[in-house]
């Protein structure tokens, strides 16, 4: 049995639990950080150094990183379809996972723990607008993209949608933030509000 550890309103769990709902797989997962705790014990530091969720158990095999759990998950089980056959359609999956890592996901962040998570000093003012801009300049790229590709690596859904599908979500649905329109992404994120993982883990309030 799958066992992954970490809590249900994090981002990166929820790409986790999205893939596998995609594949199929039983699991068991246990609540951990912030307020669960347990990231922070011995234990869990010999298996994941950085201290953060998710972690990946697949019996004796520890894994860590959420974008490279997806990775190990759609490799294992679902080669040919989550991971692309083709090496040029999964090289363009993958593109967009390391993307939503470099580009993405550090904006979207800024604004998301400073609006929903908001420090004791109260919100960065300036912090939030600067992050603002970064965000929506990515989520203009990727609806550029998103023009001429039903989803990021080209017609048919692939691992690569998991990590940019569930930060862009989290964009989308920060409350207060000016948006522009970007219709294409708008209609491939309702293309993914049609897959029960998609409902079922990333589809969640704020928090």
């Amino acid at each position: 049995m799958l066992k992954i550890w970490g809590r249900t309103n994090s981002v990166n769990v929820q790409k986790v639990l999205w893939c596998l709902a995609e594949l199929g797989l039983p699991y068991e997962r246990i609540d951990a950080g912030l307020q669960h705790g347990k990231n922070n014990e011995a234990w869990y530091l010999a298996l994941n150094p950085n201290g953060r969720v998710p972690l990946l158990q697949d019996g004796d095999f520890s894994l860590w990183e959420s974008n490279t759990i997806v990775r190990y998950l759609a490799a294992k089980h679902g080669h040919g379809g989550l991971c692309p056959a083709s090496l040029e359609i999964r090289a363009h999956a993958e593109r967009w996972m390391d993307w939503q890592l470099s580009v993405l996901v550090r904006p979207v962040s800024i604004v998301f723990w400073n609006l929903i998570r908001t420090p004791a000093a109260g919100p960065d003012v300036k912090a939030v607008a600067r992050a603002t801009e970064e965000a929506n300049a990515a989520a203009v790229l990727l609806d550029g993209h998103l023009a001429s590709h039903e989803f990021v690596a080209g017609p048919d859904f692939t691992m690569g949608d998991i990590p940019v599908g569930a930060t862009m979500h989290r964009w989308l649905a920060l409350p207060g933030v000016e948006r522009p329109g970007l219709p294409a992404l708008r209609a491939w994120h309702d293309r993914l509000a049609q897959r029960p993982g998609f409902r079922a883990h990333v589809m969640l309030p704020l928090s």
